[in-house]
Parts: structure tokens; C-alpha cells; sequence
């Protein structure tokens, strides 16, 4: 099981990237030193800080022909990581 799950690339997020920092869906246990050690591992640069927040999920109602079906979307959290200055993270090298 991979502690970081996927990259955030949204506005808000990518406006932040000109400073340093870089956002993260990352695993519900995670901690952030396991966040910190993952992140410097994969694209090996040195972390600064991170900050991480824990998104519940929101309720949905679908009202159907038979039935009204109430759930949930699922949680998730997310981690906002400072890189060093100088350090780049290219989530679209590849592309």
C-alpha cells in the first residue's frame, strides 16, 4: 500500500507550486513523517514542512423511481508539502 495515493492538480494548488509547496491525496494513516520520507524518496527532493487536513465525505441522496438512496462519498486526506528553495517536483515530465 502506497502512502502517497495521487498528486493534486487543481488552480488552487498549482498557484501554490510558484512558492514551494505541493498538494497530495495521501493514505488515511499516514502520518507526516511517513508523508515527508515518501515524498523525498519518490521525487527526491529535501521537505521542509507539511501540513495535512482530513476531507469528510459529503452526503448524497438519489432519488430514484423505487426509492430514495442516501450515502456517502468517500473521505480522504490530503497533505500540502513545502519543498526547499530551489527544489522543483515535474508532475508532467512524463507527458
Amino acid at each position: 500500500m502506497s502512502i502517497l495515493r495521487k498528486p493534486l492538480v487543481t488552480e488552487k494548488v498549482s498557484a501554490l507550486n510558484e512558492s514551494g509547496k505541493y498538494g497530495f491525496i495521501v493514505d488515511q494513516d499516514a502520518n507526516k513523517v511517513e508523508i515527508k520520507k515518501a515524498v523525498e524518496k519518490t521525487y527526491g527532493v529535501t521537505v521542509e514542512k507539511v501540513n495535512t487536513m482530513v476531507y469528510q465525505g459529503n452526503a448524497k441522496t438519489k432519488y430514484t423511481k423505487s426509492k430514495v438512496v442516501s450515502g456517502r462519498t468517500a473521505s480522504f486526506k490530503k497533505a500540502i508539502v513545502q519543498v526547499a528553495e530551489g527544489d522543483i517536483i515535474d508532475f508532467y515530465g512524463g507527458v
